[in-house]
């Protein structure tokens, strides 16, 4: 008795893990964000494999090379069925520059962001929403940090068009030493077969004092099951001081 009575409680919880993986998404990769929560007691670990960019030579930048490798992360954890909390950790970075024949290589570890996202019940089977309010706390080190703290607040609404495509946007609004800051990010987000999905992105961001910042970014992820996923992007600036190549890796677990 006591040995079926293990056997079904193992599997019952294998099931209710089954079960809210399905509906659960991660958030990377991408700028934009999910409508989705993690699970109560549980954590989504989401990391990149690093991400990488490269900004071209150009009169503008005096003819500066640049390339820089990230290994940003994020912790999602549950804390009610629709609220959950993220830490995030800008993680270990290396950049190269080079300029007229000189090298410069700096290595060092970026910001620390806590978060609170909840998602708003909208009663609607296809459109979902959530808000996101987030601190980033400028503890990073030179060039790998924001220098001062920021705090921001974001919404993101997305509407299931079919079982296939679904578009959404992101709104972000940031607060910097009295300097406002709005990102928008449309997405388009498919479902290419059961296992694989894709994701297209455009970013518009601007600053106060600041020239606008254009961007596009698409991708794709693999479930390797419903708790763990593996994905990769590409991206390129269009204007500002963006860089003009990103790329990366990226793998998310659920635990």
């Amino acid at each position: 008795m006591k040995t079926v009575f293990k056997m079904t409680v193992i599997c019952s919880a294998f099931m209710s893990i089954h079960a809210f993986a399905e509906d659960f998404s991660f958030d990377r990769p991408g700028t934009g964000f999910g409508t989705s929560i993690a699970p109560i007691g549980h954590v989504a670990w989401e990391q990149s494999l690093p991400t990488a960019s490269y900004s071209k030579p150009n009169i503008n930048n005096d003819l500066q090379n640049t390339v820089s490798l990230q290994g940003d992360m994020l912790f999602r954890t549950g804390l009610t069925k629709n609220t959950e909390l993220q830490l995030g950790f800008g993680g270990p970075g290396w950049i190269k520059t080079t300029l007229q024949g000189q090298k410069v290589t700096v290595h060092g570890l970026g910001d620390v962001t806590v978060g609170v996202k909840h998602a708003v019940d909208l009663n609607d089977n296809r459109m979902t929403m959530a808000l996101l309010g987030q601190v980033v706390v400028a503890t990073g080190n030179d060039q790998f940090t924001a220098e001062d703290n920021i705090y921001a607040l974001s919404s993101s609404v997305q509407y299931a068009q079919n079982d296939i495509l679904t578009t959404g946007i992101t709104m972000r609004y940031e607060m910097q030493n009295r300097d406002l800051a709005v990102t928008a990010v449309p997405t388009l987000s498919y479902q290419l077969s059961k296992k694989w999905s894709g994701y297209s992105e455009f970013v518009y961001r601007k600053q106060e004092s600041q020239a606008s910042q254009t961007s596009l970014a698409t991708g794709v992820m693999y479930a390797v099951s419903p708790r763990m996923q593996l994905d990769a992007s590409v991206g390129a600036g269009l204007s500002g001081d963006v860089p003009d190549y990103t790329g990366g890796l990226g793998v998310s677990f659920l635990f």
